[in-house]
């Protein structure tokens, strides 16, 4: 979910050494200090009770509330703007309810399963017991740095296990706050904040946990997933890619128009499953620009000093995101800007207004890369079937979105189509659904948390095979004869 080069994890991790950071042997030392203590820890309680997941889980919930202001004030200082509302939309209200959704749930999750046993091994029994890996670790982004850091913890916590986390450097105001916050509540052997910059993120990433959980660009994903394998650590890695939106000549424009101008205005399109472009026929382009034009400057009459409106996180990503404009444009782009701000002072204010870009063509950088900010270019394409063909040429996207009424147009996609996850007339949504997974697949990502997901990815799903003593077994001991190929038969004939 992150994208640029630019990025924190992008400039440093590509230097990992999988070994971990020689530099500072101190700071290292501290690492692996703590997940030692949180492994001890683990291991003197491998299977904690439900009575003791659920009191942290409300600890963990209760603390969060507790400094919801103060939360929301250091994420909107490390953007330089960022509107109460959508950290109170984005952030805290899915964490509330991912706290509530496995306190309600988690002990059916824990029980022991009854599975079924083959007819041939009758009367013996299968069962599955969920069992907690033992440490997870957990790198988060920026653009979302409370609920990425707290969601994959609830996770963590309700499998019954132990936590390190690593927030990202662009948020260092927020990061300092999740340290001092999580570490009044929690003892380090239960949930641990790494804060710092490129050599805390070289020997974090190195340390052989039970389980890593990375947020993050696929570039860096990759990187990720290669240090990771170097003590064999099973990776959840929830990437991100260039999501589409599909708009059927069916779909209601009256609703689609400040759907899509929502889902891509959120936190200046600084979001993972952000519509980052739109598929749709060439004659609809100029009357769908004007109509998403309208309605993002109806949301924000003005972008500049709009405490409404997001900042973009850092003057790299600022430059990156006027850098592909530019190279859009000189390749023959039609930019449309939102608004009648002055340029100078969104630049300064790190500010970009929703901006359309049509006549795209597919050697355009907007067009390969994730865009990670407010700029909406528009492919044109005739048929559904063009649609489809566009999106499977590419790499599978975290998030793709359907618009129309045309059931059958939509399951042809829902069949058609490969990604992480779908909304249907509408985007973003599935995201915070608590009884879906979330995750993407390919380039976009590898396994998935959220709910029953979470617990699953978190937890080791033993299997156990119960003999029975009325097992005919015995038959298939050596020195074979008559009765072991009898019983072969047998087995044979039943399977």
């Amino acid at each position: 979910m992150i994208v640029a080069l630019e990025n924190f994890y992008e400039v440093t991790m590509v230097r990992i050494n999988p070994k971990g950071n020689q530099k500072n042997p101190a700071m290292k030392a501290t690492l692996d200090a703590v997940l030692a203590k949180q492994k001890a820890a683990f291991d003197a309680t491998p299977n904690s009770s439900w009575e003791s997941r659920k009191a942290k889980l409300k600890t963990l919930g209760e603390v969060i509330k507790a400094h919801e202001t103060d939360f929301i004030e250091a994420i909107s200082a490390d953007f330089g703007n960022r509107a109460t509302e959508e950290t109170l939309i984005a952030e805290c209200l899915v964490i509330q309810g991912g706290i509530n959704h496995a306190i309600k749930h988690t002990p059916k999750w824990m029980r022991p399963r009854k599975v079924p046993t083959a007819l041939q091994f009758l009367p013996a029994k299968n069962r599955i017991i969920p069992q907690p890996l033992g440490v997870i670790g957990i790198i988060s982004p920026w653009n979302y740095p409370l609920q990425l850091a707290i969601m994959p913890l609830v996770g963590a916590l309700g499998a019954g296990n132990r936590a390190m986390i690593k927030p990202s450097e662009y948020t260092p105001k927020f990061s300092e706050l999740l340290k001092s916050v999580l570490g009044k509540v929690f003892d380090e052997d239960e949930v641990f904040v790494a804060t710092g910059g490129v050599e805390v993120a070289q020997a974090f990433s190195a340390l052989p946990f039970d389980h890593l959980v990375f947020t993050g660009s696929t570039n860096v994903g990759r990187i990720v997933a290669k240090a990771a394998a170097e003590n064999l650590v099973p990776c959840t890695l929830e990437l991100g890619g260039k999501s589409p939106t599909i708009i059927d000549p069916s779909a209601n424009m009256g609703t689609t128009v400040p759907r899509i101008a929502n889902a891509k205005l959120l936190n200046a399109g600084q979001t993972c499953v952000a519509p980052d472009y739109v598929l749709m026929p060439q004659n609809q382009i100029n009357a769908f620009s004007d109509a998403i034009i309208e309605q993002a400057e109806t949301f924000y009459p003005k972008f500049a000093g709009n405490d409404d409106y997001t900042s973009i996180i850092a003057d790299s990503h600022y430059a990156r995101l006027q850098d592909l404009l530019d190279d859009a444009e000189n390749k023959g782009a039609k930019i449309r800007v939102a608004g009648n701000d002055d340029k100078q002072q969104l630049a300064k204010e790190r500010r970009i207004p929703l901006t359309v870009v049509t006549d795209t063509t597919p050697d355009m950088r907007i067009m390969q890369e994730e865009i990670f900010g407010p700029l909406l270019p528009i492919v044109p394409v005739e048929t559904q079937e063009d649609a489809l063909d566009y999106i499977q040429k590419r790499d599978r996207p975290l998030a793709l979105y359907w618009f129309g009424e045309d059931n059958a147009k939509r399951e042809q996609v829902l069949r058609q189509s490969i990604s992480g996850g779908v909304t249907i007339n509408d985007a973003a949504w599935h995201v915070i659904q608590e009884d879906i997974p979330f995750g993407g697949v390919g380039p976009s990502g590898m396994g998935a948390y959220h709910g029953e997901a979470g617990f699953q990815s978190f937890s080791h799903m033993k299997g156990v095979f119960y003999q029975s003593k009325l097992s005919q077994g015995k038959k298939l001991h050596p020195p074979y004869g008559p009765a072991t190929h009898k019983m072969l038969g047998l087995m044979r004939k039943i399977m």
